[in-house]
């Protein structure tokens, strides 16, 4: 849940780019409500309302008017380059910089990269299970 540190605002809209990345938020979704994630979270609602503006600046989610927040489209696909360039970044690079000290070349690398991803369990990717907000959700009433 939120406890890793970093301010609580940052955490809500991480957990929402996750679940976008996931497709538990799919494209054109709705988002939970800034009073939804406050009740789920015990946070004040203005502080998870910070953490949606982020997504809404960064135009991954949008407002319409009168019904709530929603996934824009092509945000699933925004934050995956995002992200592949933030773990190029913060894994690859550095991982690249040692191996050089080390005097291995790309090669040894990518076989050592093999060799532990065929060790690895599968598993999930989701540290938020979306799901959890349809509860509160379904008390929505429609407006089609």
């Amino acid at each position: 849940m939120l406890d890793d540190g970093r301010p609580i605002f940052q955490q809500i809209a991480d957990q929402l780019e996750s679940a976008i990345l996931d497709g538990s938020l799919p494209e054109d979704g709705q988002v939970p409500s800034t009073t939804e994630l406050a009740a789920f979270h015990r946070i004040n609602p203005a502080t998870a309302g910070k953490g949606v503006a982020q997504l809404v600046a960064d135009g991954l989610i949008h407002k319409r008017r009168g019904i709530g927040m929603f996934v824009s489209a092509g945000a699933r696909a925004q934050l995956q380059e995002r992200r592949r360039q933030e773990f190029a970044r913060e894994y690859v690079q550095p991982l690249l910089i040692r191996a050089r000290q080390l005097e291995m070349d790309v090669e040894h690398v990518k076989s050592l990269l093999d060799a532990c991803a065929r060790s690895l369990p599968s598993g999930t990717t989701n540290p938020l299970n979306i799901n959890e907000f349809r509860p509160l959700q379904t008390t929505r009433r429609s407006l089609s």
